[in-house]
């Protein structure tokens, strides 16, 4: 009501609407109202995710702030309906809780903020805007020092993504000598490597297709309790969440563990798993990292490797005369003197000359 004096909050009921009055606090006047804390966060978690990517950073986060070491991202889309599940090996939440952690300002970080370069994490609206802005987000299940599953349901239609989610990005070596991103499409993919080389050392990301992340758990995790502990053991539910694909003896109970956990597969899916049809994955970091020669014959590791194009000692020493030479332009300008002899450093796709010189002061 713009221009309009709102002489008190009965009469602002009245020409709004009970509805809508149920947002504001206090009239201030003049058309300003103090909004209500629950209608304040919830606008603030519709802006916070804009589409499928956001969702799984947020994700990634909050597995990484509960001290995960593992995390299993598993994702299909069928139509408009994008699903994301994921599952980690970090703190768990208590079954009470499971339910309210999806709400505002519930958080198991009381004291410590995470500054990354994603931001603030630690306020307790990671969830809580995921939920506001999808169609289903829920904890499947958790185990306290054993693990979270939670899964996600959106309508790309109304929250969207990169059109493009099946190219991986490649990656290469900046000036410093660091791994980066040097290209490919922002989608999810390219989200779980960018968070795989910020957390390198701390935990280790998975991506694939539900059936995928099913066989990679199967054949990575290895449960925490002893074979005789395991021949007593009557519900896999009390192992950790990422331990029970290893354990389930056929697969019919495999299908039914991946299903509680949120992640749906069929029984022949299964069977093709404990058949080793479906191969487990390499970590995003690790797929990453190694990319195929050109030749097709063998693998080159950009985590040990850093030299990318290889030049012959004959060619540098004539590129780096060449150099030399062209640098007097500068030197005679500039009353420069070189102090030792031109550098050459590749790192990925990119070539680098350095000049050591002294000028006059």
């Amino acid at each position: 009501m713009p221009g309009q004096q709102i002489e008190d909050l009965t009469s602002f009921v009245a020409k709004m609407g009970g509805d809508r009055a149920l947002k504001v606090e206090e009239n201030l006047g003049q058309g300003f109202v103090r909004l209500r804390v629950g209608e304040a966060e919830r606008r603030q978690a519709a802006h916070d995710i804009r589409c499928s990517e956001d969702i799984v950073i947020e994700m990634l986060r909050n597995a990484r702030d509960a001290q995960a070491s593992h995390i299993f991202l598993a994702t299909s889309k069928d139509g408009s309906t994008r699903t994301i599940t994921m599952l980690d090996d970090g703190a768990g939440v208590p079954k009470e809780l499971w339910e309210s952690s999806v709400d505002a300002r519930v958080t198991s970080k009381l004291e410590t903020v995470h500054m990354d370069r994603w931001g603030v994490h630690g306020r307790g609206m990671a969830l809580y805007s995921i939920k506001e802005n999808v169609t289903e987000c829920a904890v499947a299940d958790s185990v306290m020092g054993g693990g979270t599953a939670i899964r996600v349901v959106s309508d790309t239609n109304r929250l969207g993504e990169r059109s493009d989610q099946s190219t991986w990005p490649s990656a290469g070596r900046d000036d410093n000598g660091r791994l980066v991103i040097e290209r490919g499409p922002h989608n999810i993919l390219r989200t779980c490597c960018e968070f795989s080389l910020e957390e390198r050392g701390v935990c280790e990301v998975f991506v694939g297709s539900p059936a995928e992340i099913v066989a990679t758990m199967r054949a990575r995790i290895h449960p925490s309790i002893s074979s005789n502990e395991l021949l007593f053991l009557d519900d896999l539910s009390a192992l950790a969440v990422c331990e029970r694909f290893r354990v389930a003896s056929d697969a019919r109970e495999l299908m039914e563990v991946s299903m509680a956990c949120g992640l749906e597969i069929s029984e022949r899916t299964a069977h093709r798993i404990i058949a080793g049809q479906i191969k487990p994955m390499r970590s995003v970091l690790a797929r990453l990292t190694h990319t195929s020669s050109h030749k097709g014959k063998r693998e080159v590791d950009l985590g040990t490797d850093r030299r990318g194009l290889r030049l012959s000692k004959e060619d540098s020493q004539e590129f780096l005369r060449m150099m030399e030479r062209d640098f007097a332009y500068l030197a005679d300008r500039y009353y420069l003197n070189l102090t030792s002899q031109p550098r050459i450093r590749v790192a990925g796709n990119r070539l680098s000359v350095y000049f050591e010189y002294e000028g006059e002061d």
